[in-house]
């Protein structure tokens, strides 16, 4: 039996209906209000909006739910499964990183996939390590890229193959020097858009608490709750006449609110949340620049470089997107798109891309530009025609590899006529970053731009200039509007002085207590407190260091880098049973934390017991055998033992690999002394 209040809301709801079908009778006014007027008419934006499932949607969308499983966002993400997968599998599928000197293999091992890392000296394996796969993300159109979850704790593994070329390979970012082997955090933008939303542990950077099993449809037509409600209890909206705002149907939208549906994944860039704002809080229908400002590096002659994910933009810099603007720019239809030149004017998202015929597209350009005079308005003769077959996209949206994803070809959705080969070849120019989504950022969001650009990116200190350009400090008021962004800055810049100067402006103990206390999905301000930390660390001030690492632990109790400093700087203060108790719990999160094992490791040895140390060691080596701080902790209880000369040739390898690691030299010398 329904209580009184479920009752009530259930007449509310009803009644809401009725007024709204009221007030769509007057659609044109309706319509013509300006676009954050039409996005506060959708009662699915309201904090009550529950998502439902598309099990939900299926009840009465069947033919359209059977269509859009096939579709790139309907196999976005799923289980490690024989079927899931689209990648070849046999003994010659060996890759080798000739920078870490590691080789890699998948396999299954009966239903389970397995991906083995190993090193070879000569003909003989020296060090395997074999983890399982749990989940595979994208739908294999392009690309599978493959998962490990441990305790909910979701990274990239090392493997990626790519089905276009039928090829595996490492990673997009892991060639190059970059393998972060299985360590690549899979956080919460990442996953955002390469699948439905999860279920996120707050105070984490990548742990997961639930993973739905791709994209659904309230991606693209928000919470689906109020909607199902007002339907099974039998209120009906004449969609051919007026808009459903239950929920939203993208193909009603005004032209930039339809954008910002597929510009939220479509547009993937440098994104940078407006204050307060996570990515859980774009709901279709929204602006999206009132959530986050989509930032693309601009090159001067480079408009042929793009990367994958960038099909808004391209479509926005092409000719044809611009005058179908111009003279639509009203949204006065029920469909605007319809008049317009949308995502949607040639794709429809519930039906595979790869069943659209090419007359589909061929008649979306049809419509704007067929003429009587030779059969449409191409040019080429027909021996080039018949060997398109007459296919527009194909020459004037050619296939051409991403710049940030190897091995892969895509559509350019910059429609235009074919590039010459002189102005494919000419030099490119760094211009700034664009913000695509947004006419003019603030000062703030443009120096998160410089500094995400830099630290996520390209390492190029000319990022971090036009930050600073953006930021004043000239003023203790500056200094607080701006606190975050300058101690990031100084952060990567390493200069610690500098911030421990910003900190000092405002009051060590104010900073802590009054104000960076918000926990947030984006953990901003325990990340600033551990950069404070590091600061303090860095300048031997422990009992500071330790306050703000800790404050830092408290707001982000689930990231093990802030427990393992926190442990760390107890170790220095030579708390070592607190420290040990740091950095099991932290095992217990995360037991392939390699360099809690490492600090667990030494504990026990200071505490007299090598024999525990040297395990976790073992432990740790058979994780990662080339982690400096663990090479160099073993040589240490090698030492301990008097296995001078084991101590010297682990000490040889740290050198080999970095030659720059003047620790090991000195320890290296004291070793030469002993003997």
């Amino acid at each position: 039996m329904r209580s009184f209040f479920q009752k009530a809301f259930v007449l509310c709801t009803a009644a809401l209906v009725i007024l709204l079908m009221m007030f769509c009778g007057n659609h044109k006014k309706e319509k013509s209000a300006d676009i954050k007027s039409e996005s506060s008419l959708y009662l699915n934006h309201h904090d009550t909006a529950k998502y439902v499932g598309m099990s939900q949607c299926k009840l009465c969308h069947q033919k359209i739910y059977d269509s859009f499983l096939e579709t790139g966002m309907g196999k976005s993400f799923d289980h490690a499964t024989r079927k899931k997968s689209s990648a070849k599998f046999d003994s010659h599928n060996v890759i080798y990183d000739k920078h870490s000197d590691l080789y890699y293999r998948p396999f299954w091992d009966g239903d389970s996939m397995k991906i083995m890392e190993f090193r070879l000296q000569g003909k003989d394996t020296i060090y395997k390590r074999i983890e399982r796969v749990d989940y595979i993300i994208g739908s294999g159109q392009h690309t599978n890229s493959h998962i490990q979850g441990v305790n909910g704790y979701l990274n990239q593994m090392p493997m990626t193959y790519y089905t276009q070329k039928g090829k595996w390979d490492l990673p997009p970012g892991f060639e190059g020097g970059f393998n972060t082997r299985f360590s690549r955090k899979i956080g919460l933008e990442c996953m955002s858009c390469h699948n439905t939303l999860p279920g996120f542990e707050m105070g984490s950077e990548n742990k997961f608490t639930s993973v739905p099993e791709g994209v659904n449809c309230e991606r693209c037509h928000g919470p689906g709750s109020i909607h199902v409600q007002q339907r099974s209890t039998g209120s009906k909206v004449d969609t051919s006449k007026y808009i459903d705002y239950s929920i939203v149907n993208p193909g009603k939208l005004s032209i930039d609110l339809q954008f910002d549906v597929c510009q939220r994944c479509h547009l993937q860039g440098n994104t940078v949340l407006k204050e307060g704002k996570s990515f859980f809080d774009f709901k279709p229908g929204m602006k999206l620049s009132d959530n986050m400002t989509v930032f693309l590096p601009r090159y001067k002659g480079a408009d042929d470089k793009f990367i994958m994910a960038s099909h808004a933009d391209r479509l926005k810099q092409s000719k044809c997107f611009i005058k179908s603007l111009e003279t639509n720019s009203d949204n006065n239809s029920l469909r605007p798109y319809k008049n317009a030149l949308t995502c949607v004017t040639c794709h429809n998202p519930h039906v595979s891309v790869k069943v659209t015929g090419k007359e589909i597209f061929n008649n979306a350009c049809n419509n704007c530009h067929s003429t009587s005079k030779n059969n449409g308005l191409c040019t080429e003769d027909k021996k080039i025609r018949n060997k398109v077959q007459d296919n527009c996209v194909s020459c004037h949206m050619p296939r051409s590899g991403s710049i940030d994803i190897p091995h892969v070809s895509v559509h350019d959705h910059f429609i235009r006529k074919p590039l010459k080969k002189e102005e494919i070849e000419k030099v490119k120019e760094f211009i700034g970053l664009y913000p695509v989504n947004e006419k003019n950022p603030d000062n703030k969001t443009m120096a998160k731009a410089y500094i995400q650009q830099y630290d996520k990116f390209e390492y190029n200190a000319v990022f971090l200039d036009s930050a600073k350009k953006y930021l004043s400090d000239k003023k203790l008021s500056d200094v607080k509007e701006n606190f975050e962004i300058l101690i990031h800055l100084y952060f990567i810049k390493k200069d610690y002085s500098q911030i421990l100067k910003y900190v000092d402006q405002l009051g060590a103990d104010n900073v802590r207590t009054n104000i960076l206390t918000k926990r947030s999905w984006s953990n901003d301000h325990a990340w600033t407190l551990y950069r404070i930390g590091e600061s303090y660390y860095n300048s031997s001030d422990l009992s500071n260091a330790y306050l703000f690492y800790k404050k830092a632990d408290e707001l982000a109790p689930y990231n093990p880098e802030f427990k393992n400093k926190l442990g760390t700087v107890l170790m220095s203060q030579s708390k070592t049973k607190e420290a040990m108790n740091v950095f099991e719990t932290t095992l217990e999160e995360n037991p392939k934390f390699v360099p809690a094992l490492t600090n667990l490791g030494y504990a026990y040895l200071v505490s007299g017991n090598p024999e525990k140390a040297q395990s976790l060691y073992e432990r740790a080596l058979k994780l990662d055998p080339d982690y400096e701080p663990l090479l160099m902790n073993v040589a240490g209880l090698k030492a301990y033992q008097k296995d001078y000369k084991a101590a010297m040739d682990i000490l040889k390898k740290v050198l080999k690999r970095n030659p720059e690691n003047r620790q090991a030299k000195q320890v290296i010398e004291q070793l030469k002394a002993l003997n």
